[in-house]
């Protein structure tokens, strides 16, 4: 058994057992781990939003084609990278797909670099967003320690008001609001208020810190 680690999953849907079989010999020969399905519901079934992953898929498949496959996705907001197999007469419909958010199409036959090229933008495209999610979830869990008069205040905080403004604007005297502050700022672990904005803005904080 290997001990390198795989460098990410790729799942790839087609009908086409002998196509399969190929993408997976190329693909498991470049250390991916790689996940087959032969049809578009039998990967919704079991597909895990979770993990680090992108998908290869054919366009024109028995049952739900890979368009149809690409809505659904889109239906539950996944950021699941796609790049789509096509024969020369779907490169209208491959275009469609891209329009939707596909990272890119191939055309049969396709070249094993240009594959694997895209396979490797598709899990770097991967894992940023995972990388994202996470960090969301982590800023989410910390919010939601906050109280709603903490929230209130929070908020006011970060759109630049001053302690007698958000007094003022919340009925409350100023050492209430002193008080709410000193809570805030020991419930998500900041220790200026920089570091309140990168919490309550996310991926915003910087260009908020500069205005």
């Amino acid at each position: 058994m290997s001990l390198i680690p795989k460098k990410g999953t790729v799942y790839v849907v087609d009908d086409d057992e002998a196509v399969r079989d190929s993408l997976q010999w190329l693909l498991e020969g470049k250390d991916y781990r790689v996940k087959c399905f032969d049809s578009a519901e039998s990967f919704l079934s079991r597909f895990d939003p979770r993990e680090v992953a992108c998908l290869i898929a054919d366009i024109r498949m028995d049952g739900m084609s890979g368009l149809e496959l690409q809505d659904r996705l889109l239906e539950r907001k996944s950021p699941l990278p796609v790049v789509f197999i096509t024969g020369h007469g779907d490169v209208p419909m491959a275009v469609t797909t891209m329009k939707k958010g596909a990272m890119d199409f191939i055309e049969k036959p396709f070249k094993e670099d240009d594959l694997l090229g895209l396979v490797e933008r598709m899990l770097d495209q991967a894992r940023s967003a995972f990388t994202h999610h996470q960090e969301q979830a982590s800023r989410d869990a910390l919010l939601s320690r906050l109280t709603t008069r903490e929230a209130q205040v929070l908020e006011r905080i970060v759109a630049g008001r001053l302690n007698k403004q958000i007094a003022d604007d919340l009925g409350i005297s100023i050492k209430t609001v002193e008080a709410h502050r000193a809570n805030i700022m020991e419930k998500l672990n900041a220790n200026t208020v920089a570091d309140l904005l990168k919490i309550a803005l996310g991926a915003n904080s910087a260009a908020a810190a500069k205005a």
